[in-house]
């Protein structure tokens, strides 16, 4: 009797999830041990999924375990990896559990690039396979009971989770089998099933009859709910609904006949009965109903035995009144099952193979983390060096030191002899030369990763919009311009980035060529350099002077502070600390990561001395500029001024000048050296992102075209247009007897030139009406007694109507086309004497299909008749 449904399972494509995982991996992870270590992983897991999804699997709890495994690594790795169509794209094919297919076409799939309804098809796995082992187990012992009942508990609980999920998972409609309704309805149909175990448990242990009848009545309700879920819906197999009306009826007739066990020991006989009489009704309902589902033979007569004694001894002994059935108390219920929560992890035995791997939402952390401490960094270098070019244009405008230092008047400065040994050890003017030669290449090599990225991104967004506009509606799938928001929006952030480089390095040439004559003085040799600087007076007076002595002192001092500036620059740089173990211990505790405020907290505490030694710095220097001015001002006015005198002091201040423009030209050409070059990384990341999306895009627009030549080959390929009904008439020629048929108008054809009038039909003998009248069976042949005349051709224009003539009896057609190769099929017009079918069919072991012609048209030739020693030669009519 019994008969346990269990769900079929979901076939998914094969798909290679190790190379994206790795992919991003490689881009998002530095090189190492650890890199190796997490790509091992992903490979891992590509092997896990094959062995979950890509073989048969048995009915065994193994099979259910690498299964279970499976979807708890899924879970393991949604935080950690962006699964998206734009990130991490890998899509996800799953064919429809119940869809079966058809002739033309395979069965029905969705394709999507998300990582939840991959969960979502792997847990429905999960379920299914659990009702299939349930189903397989031997119910005549304890460990197979409580085992059938533990699978079925959990099936239904895996089938329940589908249906709170499915939607938000998917952000789209899915197919049937995972659609909240059927899913719902598995759900239940598990839980009836488990509380029938439970019942036969009840029932193998001899457990008091009103227990077992509260069992079984429970089940009847579960398995009533389950039925009028999907009465009316076509998304389950055929065969689970008459199974779930018989267990609806056995579970109620078995809680029939255990109430009236209870009944007979509490003396109400005739309640007895009658609960009896109910349940041999509704198992003899099943019996004739849906016998070929489940048999019920030992079931009824086990209730009809005790039907039959107890009527004897009622109608014997006792006499007591069989109430109606509606007069019956109705059973109690109890219900011992309930549906298994989904609880990661559902794998006793699972361990996480990204368990190294933080988090996807602290990864991202970090990274905002690390925004913000380049930002504090490069504010407060910034800072100083904005400072310390303050500082030498304040000197070099004062012609500092070289002033002080210059008192013979017909040498150069030490100063100046030791900057420009700087700018000579440097590589001097050909250094500049070359990094401004090298910065257009390194600009057009970005410029064409970055309109290639894009090319690839127009063309395929080109395609889509192409294909959408054939399609219309049929094209199901997320539009490629919503797509590739967001990589529209990163490369037009890379393309002003690209266009603030260009005018930056326009700002460096211009300033190079401003200062590139006093740069190339400064890299002659010291005897050119001596004869290019004017001569003056000698002002060895001042030489020892208290002024003199002061400026030295201040510009020692400021010299100092530069050099604690590029000390506290490179600590800067320097300070490291691994904010990972800080968010990873807030997510734990919060199970959300506020990153702002750790990171505000924790980058003051690292960096809040360093930032208060920058400030002391600036203030210092400011500090110093400032009695530098007024020491300069004294030794100005103790200074003899004259036109010799200030024409070397200007040269030497240029040259001053020229090497603090040196200095920062070179830095800054080298900084956009290597900021075009950290820059091509990105942008190479970019392209590779760029062409993965587009790679799976394609890969996800050829299944989709397969999918619909698919849908397009099962539909009717036919026109439903219906054909004119002809009615058979007199042999006289006489109108056409009525019917309740109407008769179409006959199809005009425009201005297209109607063809000559065919000529009059021969007419038949009897002898050739006689053998149309024996077509094969299934076809409608006029007796012959009685042949039909079938209606005459349209004349053309202009032309005379032909005389009407009697036409050989013809069989009615059908009003609507239907397939070729189907009976009742009926071909196109035919031209007179044309017969496309006539090739070969004296040839043929049976004899041909019959086959429907036009009126008026030349009757084919018969099939060959036996005994003809020849094949019979087609009529010609006599012009």
């Amino acid at each position: 009797m019994t008969n346990f449904i269990s769900v079929q399972l979901k076939k998914a494509s094969e798909v290679d999830l190790a190379k994206p995982l790795c992919k991003f991996i490689q881009q998002s992870y530095p090189g190492g041990d650890a890199q190796a270590e997490h790509c091992r992983a992903a490979e891992e897991l590509s092997k896990l999924r094959k062995s979950a999804l890509g073989r048969p699997l048995d009915k065994h709890e193994s099979a259910l375990e690498t299964v279970l495994r499976y979807y708890d690594q899924l879970c393991a790795i949604e935080p950690k990896f962006p699964f998206s169509e734009n990130q991490v794209c890998v899509t996800f094919t799953w064919k429809d559990a119940f869809d079966k297919g058809s002739l033309f076409g395979g069965s029905a799939k969705l394709a999507l690039a998300s990582l939840g309804y991959e969960k979502t098809c792997v847990l429905f796995n999960c379920g299914a396979l659990a009702s299939q082992i349930a189903a397989e187990q031997n119910l005549d012992n304890d460990e197979g009971l409580k085992a059938a009942a533990k699978h079925y508990q959990f099936a239904s609980g895996a089938f329940q989770h589908i249906k709170d999920t499915v939607l938000s998972a998917l952000n789209r409609e899915p197919t049937v089998d995972i659609s909240p309704d059927t899913v719902g309805t598995l759900s239940l149909i598990m839980l009836a099933q488990a509380q029938e175990v439970f019942f036969l448990k009840a029932t193998r242990d001899k457990m008091k009859d009103g227990i077992i009848a509260k069992l079984a009545n429970q089940a009847a309700d579960y398995y009533g709910d389950a039925y009028k879920q999907c009465q009316y819906k076509d998304t389950l197999p055929k065969e689970v609904f008459p199974v779930l009306a018989a267990k609806h009826c056995i579970m109620q007739a078995n809680a029939e006949y255990h109430q009236s066990i209870l009944a007979k020991q509490q003396k109400k006989f005739g309640e007895e009965i009658g609960r009896l009489q109910h349940a041999a009704d509704l198992v003899k309902t099943v019996a004739s109903r849906y016998d070929e589902y489940i048999n019920v033979k030992d079931l009824v007569d086990k209730i009809n035995r005790a039907l039959t004694a107890a009527k004897k001894d009622n109608d014997f002994i006792y006499h007591d009144r069989v109430p109606d059935l509606k007069d019956l108390e109705s059973i109690g219920k109890a219900s011992l099952v309930k549906s298994t929560p989904v609880v990661v992890p559902l794998s006793q035995k699972f361990t996480d193979l990204f368990e190294k791997m933080v988090p996807l939402q602290v990864q991202q952390s970090v990274s905002v983390y690390n925004q913000r401490k380049a930002d504090l960094v490069n504010r407060s270098i910034a800072q100083m060096r904005e400072a310390t070019n303050l500082a030498n244009g304040v000197l070099a405008s004062l012609n500092l030191p070289a002033a002080i230092e210059d008192v013979s008047g017909d040498t150069v400065p030490q100063s100046i002899l030791n900057k420009s040994k700087s700018v000579i050890e440097q590589g001097g003017i050909q250094t500049v030369d070359q990094l401004i030669k090298d910065l257009p290449e390194l600009l057009q090599r970005n410029k064409e990763i970055l309109d290639e990225s894009l090319r690839l991104l127009d063309e395929e967004e080109t395609t889509d919009n192409d294909l959408r506009t054939k399609f219309k509606e049929r094209w199901q799938r997320t539009p490629s311009n919503e797509l590739y928001k967001p990589l529209r929006a990163e490369g037009a952030s890379y393309h002003n980035i690209l266009s603030k480089a260009v005018q930056a390095d326009g700002q460096v040439k211009e300033r190079y060529q401003a200062h590139r004559d006093t740069i190339a003085l400064l890299c002659k040799p010291e005897s050119e350099l001596n004869a290019a600087i004017p001569s003056a007076n000698p002002a060895k007076t001042l030489q020892g002077s208290e002024v003199v002595n002061v400026l030295k002192t201040l510009l020692a001092n400021l010299d100092e502070v530069k050099k604690e500036r590029e000390q506290l620059e490179n600590d800067l740089k320097s300070v490291n600390f691994d904010m990972t173990s800080k968010f990873l211990t807030a997510l734990a505790q919060d199970g959300a990561i506020n990153e702002e405020a750790i990171s505000v907290t924790e980058l003051d505490r690292i960096y809040g001395s360093y930032t208060q030694k920058v400030q002391e710095s600036l203030k210092k220097q400011e500090e110093l500029l400032k009695n530098i001015q007024n020491a300069h001002q004294d030794f100005s006015k103790m200074k003899q001024s004259n036109n010799e005198s200030n024409l070397r002091e200007e040269v030497l201040k240029n040259l001053a000048v020229a090497n603090d423009n040196f200095v920062e030209l070179v830095a800054n050409l080298k900084e956009g050296t290597k900021f075009y070059n950290e820059l091509t990384e990105f942008l190479l990341k970019f392209q590779n992102k760029c062409s993965d999306i587009v790679f799976a895009r394609k890969t996800e627009r050829d299944e989709l075209l397969k999918d619909l030549q698919q849908s397009i080959a099962r539909e009717p390929s036919a026109p439903s247009i219906p054909l004119p009904t002809y009615q058979t008439t007199s042999a006289g020629g006489s109108k056409p007897a009525a019917s309740s048929t109407p008769t179409p108008a006959p199809r005009t054809m425009g201005t297209k030139p109607q063809p000559p009038a065919r000529p009059p039909p021969p007419v038949i003998s009897a002898a050739s009406s006689s053998s149309s009248a024996s077509a094969p069976s299934g076809t409608a042949a006029a007796p012959a007694a009685a042949p039909a005349a079938a209606p005459t051709a349209a004349p053309a224009p202009g032309a005379s109507a032909p005389a009407a003539s009697t036409a050989p009896p013809q069989a009615q057609g059908p009003p609507y086309p239907t397939y070729p190769g189907y009976p009742g099929y009926c071909p196109m017009p035919m031209p007179l004497a044309y017969n496309s079918y006539m090739y070969g069919q004296y040839n043929l072991p049976y004899a041909p299909a019959p086959v429907f012609q036009n009126p008026g048209q030349a009757p084919y030739p018969a099939p060959q008749q036996p005994g003809y020693p020849f094949p019979q030669q087609p009529f010609y009519p006599q012009q």
